[in-house]
């Protein structure tokens, strides 16, 4: 850890450190995807491993979900996250964005800012500059006394990310590096692109040290990048070690020998490295980003990554085949690194029932307030950007009739009189569904729709959720709607309807959980300082909190059979966990397994 002001260069063909060639090992950490209690155990284990530097994104609309908010306190908090870093040895790379990617919902980009008329994204329109400026300047008096020049563990700060694959304003490019310094960033400044040619042209200005993105073909893709930037020292910024999952896939792994052979030739090339991910941790509340490359497909809870330490920050056999390589450029005791296998874990809490379950539409009314509207409006109009939406509105029609919707982002669940009438699925495509034979007789219809995570990269990202267009019945169109986002980012209100609901069975715990509806366990550990493993293989879909945390989603259709309960979380007496059960459950028990299940690992 840099004691006091150290100056960090480029040279022409190192890094420098204070003058003295300097090689960058480093492994992605992002603080907002890992428990705050947990961050130090992580970095102690990177360095352990061999690693000299934490590289993490910063999500500005996880800091910003307001224009008129910027969170900085729990998971948020950006400055104790590097203050750690510095503690235990390490540099740091801290990449901005404002466009991270990251399979993160809406790759890093606040929803509200599309709502601005005019704006244009990841480009030089004075409207979106004006935003971004506003974001940096909430980072630089986090960002700007940290760095190594000051006494801090920063050494390089990235402008934007991958930028040659969507767009080629240089000017963009051009005022966010003049942005970085007017805020005082004063360490070198790095691009990062795949080495293909037209994106290493259109993603960097000659004033930004180029790096690269990558993870097999190394000797090919180095050869790709020092045609792009000719002095100075060659850097994989991410070295895809793994990959992400989607719902409905399987869970992707990678061999380990294979990436340590990638890397043992990236280094002995004399190239700098950012392993990506080091450890990926978990998305955890509503924070999942998605593709959409002609279907959509959401990303699942954890972040896995099949990554040296994995989601619950165990090492895998991955850290082991790469520390062994590292070994040979970080001065390593070969026999040195944190213990194999994962350190003792409490016998799991017996399977205990749910105590009590609340229909979701009797708990409505602390859950928001609803707005009458014509036409259906999207969730971005009404200011809400994650989670869900209730549609509502009177129909009469006689015989059959056919439900259309323009479009559905991103999955809707349909109701008459309450009654589950059917799902409409964006990933299916589906925008037309066929109501049972009505009468004549007035009835009320009603769609849950569900944000299943926004789109994270290409020209998709930014669009609006809920449901959109005009929605007609029998080709005629449906107006009249009550429209009600579902206030879920505080689940307290809820949590006491289920309290009261608990007291009122008097001992008789539900056998069935029928959805949508609320359901709550409460149980206790003996000690706290191990985490849980929830078991949601028995369960339909939705979303679980403990404790009043939102540890995200689940669904039967896989791969991820388990959510992760960071230790931090628990305590001995009254663990409260509230599920929102979006369909039925098949075993109304909470049950946790001894470790994570993410999935099969073959189509």
């Amino acid at each position: 850890m840099p004691t006091s002001a150290l100056r960090f260069a480029i040279g022409d063909d190192d890094f420098l450190l204070d003058g003295e060639p300097f090689r960058i090992l480093s492994g992605a950490l992002h603080y907002f995807r890992v428990h705050p209690d947990q961050w130090a155990d992580r970095i102690v284990k990177a360095r352990e491993m061999g690693l000299n530097t934490i590289e993490t994104y910063v999500a500005w609309n996880a800091h910003s979900p307001r224009p008129d908010a910027f969170e900085t306190e729990g998971r948020l908090d950006l400055g104790r996250f590097l203050d750690t870093v510095a503690a235990h040895g390490m540099y740091a790379i801290v990449r901005p964005g404002p466009y991270i990617c990251a399979e993160w919902d809406n790759g890093g980009l606040p929803a509200w800012l599309f709502e601005r008329s005019g704006t244009g994204i990841r480009d030089s329109e004075p409207t979106y500059l004006a935003a971004v400026e506003d974001y940096y300047g909430h980072l630089a008096p986090i960002l700007a006394p940290r760095q190594i020049d000051r006494g801090g563990p920063i050494i390089l700060m990235q402008v934007e990310n991958e930028y040659g694959a969507y767009g080629q304003d240089k000017e963009y490019l051009r005022k966010l590096t003049e942005l970085n310094r007017r805020i005082g960033i004063t360490v070198p400044l790095i691009t990062v692109d795949q080495p293909i040619d037209e994106m290493l042209e259109l993603g960097s200005l000659p004033e930004l040290h180029k790096t690269g993105s990558f993870g097999s073909r190394v000797g090919e893709r180095l050869d790709i990048l020092r045609r792009y930037q000719p002095t100075g020292p060659l850097m994989c910024s991410e070295f895809w070690i793994g990959w992400f999952d989607s719902w409905g896939g399987h869970h992707h792994t990678t061999s380990a020998d294979e990436a340590a052979r990638n890397l043992e030739e990236l280094l002995a090339r004399g190239a700098s490295v950012n392993i990506y991910m080091f450890h990926g941790g978990t998305n955890f509340g509503f924070t999942n980003g998605a593709n959409d490359k002609g279907v959509y497909a959401p990303i699942v809870t954890g972040y896995d990554y099949d990554a040296p330490l994995d989601e619950a920050g165990n090492p895998t056999d991955k850290y082991w085949a790469l520390r062994d390589v590292l070994a040979k450029y970080a001065g390593l005791d070969s026999a040195g690194g944190p213990d194999e296998a994962p350190g003792p874990r409490r016998a799991e809490p017996p399977a205990v029932g749910f105590d009590a379950t609340v229909p979701l539409w009797q708990v409505l009314d602390v859950l928001g307030t609803p707005s009458v509207h014509e036409q259906p409006p999207t969730a971005d109009e009404l200011g809400h950007y994650r989670g869900f939406m209730l549609y509502r509105t009177e129909i009469a029609y006689r015989g059959a009739a056919i439900l259309r919707f323009e479009e559905v982002r991103d999955r809707a669940q349909v109701f008459l009189d309450r009654g589950a009438v059917g799902v409409l699925a964006r990933d299916h495509h589906d925008r037309v569904l066929a109501l049972p034979a009505g009468d004549g007789a007035s009835r009320v219809l009603e769609v849950l729709v569900e944000d299943q995570g926004r789109v994270d990269y290409g020209r998709r990202i930014g669009e609006p959720k809920g449901l959109i267009g005009p929605a007609t019945l029998g080709g005629a169109p449906l107006a009249g709607w009550r429209v009600q986002p579902l206030e879920l980012d505080d689940i307290e209100p809820v949590a006491a309807a289920l309290r009261e609901a608990a007291t009122g069975l008097e001992g008789e715990a539900p056998e069935l959980v029928v959805g949508p509806a609320f359901a709550r366990a409460v149980f206790d550990l003996e000690e706290t300082a191990a985490d849980l493993f929830l078991d949601t293989s028995q369960w339909g879909k939705g979303v679980a909190w403990l404790n009043g945390f939102c540890l995200g989603r689940y669904w039967s259709r896989g791969p991820q059979r388990t959510l992760y309960v960071p230790g931090p979380l628990l305590r001995e007496q009254g663990n409260e966990l509230i599920v929102l059960e979006l369909h039925a459950a098949a075993d109304a028990q909470v049950r946790f397994t001894t470790s994570l299940s993410l999935g099969h690992t073959e189509v």
